[in-house]
């Protein structure tokens, strides 16, 4: 039987059971309430408060979106100039304090990190079989939610001891991003020491997804040396490139030889809520890609024509480069190779560019019940290949860089794009620093690394139109966290 179980913590957590599904499952369950002082009585209840801890990686489904949107990659597209404003708001270098999605992210995060430190303040109630993975999954993901939120806000409240209440909103202070950096990597670094290779749920926190993550931790704080050893040990594990790029975002290509780590969504949740439309277990990013009022015999579904590809990005591709198709779906282009679906659509309204993000494209036969809530595609948070370019950056840019390690690693990847070695660059220098970084933008495309990039590299001025330096290298603290926790504002905002 199915179960739902609320914590009471000053806030109601969802959680569920294990399943024997394809991966750690997330899905709500059937009903019934204990409290806090009652809890972590067994190892099961561990498992339990572990996999809700995993649950709020789902909601950060515009994480990907904003990534991207906020760069030179794509724009907000929508229905018209009022449609998913706050995307637009990020689109157009007007952000305000009080946006949905940044607010939804910071509280999806913090959710998160309260979860693993209810994990951690129990720590010392029970001994069991399999602590020590409970725990190293729970820093990985503490570690991930703080990434998340340093990432977008620099400076943030850092607390790991013990859950907060309500009556500790205005405690805390916003602690510098170095300290915040230091304890992502010691949680990090203890969950390394402890996660195993392999895990038997697909979705699951592995030794290699956290170093993974600690490569790529160590990259953006410049600390080259110490990210090429890390993601060494990634680069030399089992992953592999899958031979075809497009496979690896069809539902066939989910958990594949290249995954490091997904986080995990499905079609089969039998709860919805529009009022809070992120939190189910479905990937609502999904729906928004899609083309508005699209019909035919493809295979494609429609969507909300949000997240739309710039002919910028489209342009970056060079002829013969696999990626350019299997990332940006030029419709009319499509539709006049394929007379025989008889597609019609609605030309995107707002910001057209007449290109749509192939990658996270609504396919048919990928959701059920409330169709816009609940498509079931994995985020392929870290690729094998993503991996290659991380350690490719790391070895170019140590101070005694090790430069065929760098070429080689690039290669791989474009080796992969091109299906030949006529492509291989042999730069050195600054000019191979560069190449690596174009192969980025190339590679992960509409996965929500682009603006990150750009700013952890110092050349988000020169890219994006409108953007500030020393302003817009972070988002503003949502406006109510500033009201009630009376934290500091960011600059300009």
């Amino acid at each position: 039987m199915k179960h739902r179980i609320y914590i009471i913590v000053g806030m109601a957590l969802s959680l569920s059971l294990p399943s024997c599904s394809k991966f750690v499952d997330y899905s709500p369950r059937e009903d019934y309430q204990i409290t806090a002082d009652d809890y972590f009585k067994n190892a099961e209840d561990y498992q339990k408060m572990l996999v809700g801890v995993y649950s709020p990686l789902q909601w950060l489904y515009a994480s990907p979106m904003i990534g991207d949107i906020a760069s030179d990659n794509s724009v907000s597209g929508g229905e018209n100039a009022t449609d998913v404003l706050g995307l637009q708001q990020i689109d157009d270098y007007r952000t305000i304090p009080i946006n949905s999605y940044l607010t939804e992210i910071w509280k999806v995060c913090y959710e998160g990190i309260n979860r693993a430190n209810y994990l951690e303040e129990n720590k010392s109630k029970l001994d069991f079989s399999a602590k020590d993975q409970v725990y190293g999954q729970a820093y990985f993901l503490r570690a991930y939610y703080y990434f998340e939120l340093v990432r977008y806000f620099g400076d943030v409240p850092l607390f790991t001891e013990k859950r907060l209440g309500v009556g500790d909103s205005k405690t805390l202070g916003r602690t510098p991003k170095a300290d915040v950096y230091a304890q992502i990597e010691l949680d990090l670094t203890n969950a390394i020491a402890v996660l195993p290779n392999t895990q038997a749920e697909q979705g699951r926190i592995t030794k290699y997804a956290a170093q993974a993550l600690l490569g790529k931790v160590l990259l953006y704080q410049g600390k080259f040396e110490e990210a090429a050893t890390m993601l060494e040990n990634v680069v030399n594990g089992p992953f592999q490139l899958v031979e075809d790029f497009e496979s690896i975002f069809l539902s066939s290509g989910e958990n594949g030889v290249e995954s490091v780590f997904e986080i995990q969504y499905t079609n089969n949740n039998p709860f919805y809520d529009w009022s809070n439309p992120g939190r189910g277990q479905g990937n609502f990013a999904v729906q928004h890609c899609g083309i508005r009022n699209l019909t035919g015999g493809s295979p494609y579904s429609q969507g909300w024509s949000v997240n739309l590809p710039t002919e910028d990005l489209a342009n970056a591709f060079e002829a013969g480069d696999s990626r350019k198709a299997a990332t940006i779906l030029d419709i009319e282009a499509y539709k006049n190779a394929n007379p025989q679906f008889n597609i019609t659509y609605l030309v995107a309204p707002y910001k057209n560019t007449g290109l749509y993000n192939h990658k996270y494209h609504p396919r048919k036969g990928e959701t059920s019940g409330q169709i816009e809530l609940n498509y079931l595609n994995n985020f392929r948070t870290i690729r094998f290949a993503d991996v290659l370019l991380m350690a490719a950056e790391a070895n170019n840019r140590k101070a005694s860089p090790n430069t065929a390690k760098a070429q080689e690693y690039l290669n791989r990847v474009r080796r992969r794009a091109f299906g030949d070695l006529a492509h291989d660059i042999n730069a050195t220098g600054t000019a191979l620093t560069e190449a690596i970084w174009k192969e980025r933008r190339l590679e992960l495309a509409m996965e929500g690394d682009r603006f990150f990039d750009l700013v952890r590299t110092g050349r988000a001025a020169q890219e994006i139109e409108g953007f500030v330096a020393g302003k817009n290298d972070l988002f503003p603290i949502p406006q109510e966290e500033v009201d009630i926790s009376e934290l500091e504002q960011n600059p300009g905002y």
